[in-house]
């Protein structure tokens, strides 16, 4: 089952370059590296994400805030009548 248009004698070239590239010691490393680099973008995307759902909820004018104000409102019309 091709991926992408890759057989699998195509993905063992690729690794063998990779591992004429960097070397078998550098791999484990390499592999490291990457890993913490995902974990910290998939840290970063999911603040993000909070942050937008708190903002979300914080613009949202609240129905009791609206109602208290109503209320204020006629009482304030009331007392000057």
């Amino acid at each position: 089952m091709p991926v992408a248009g890759l057989q699998g004698w195509h993905l063992v070239i690729i690794l063998v370059l990779v591992l004429l590239l960097f070397g078998a010691p550098k791999l484990p490393q390499l592999a490291k590296s990457l890993g913490q680099s995902m974990r910290i973008f998939r840290g970063e995307m999911r603040e993000m994400k909070q942050e937008g759902n708190a903002a979300d909820s914080s613009t949202a004018p609240s129905n009791n805030a609206q109602q208290s104000s109503a209320a204020k409102n006629d009482s304030d019309s009331s007392t000057t009548n």
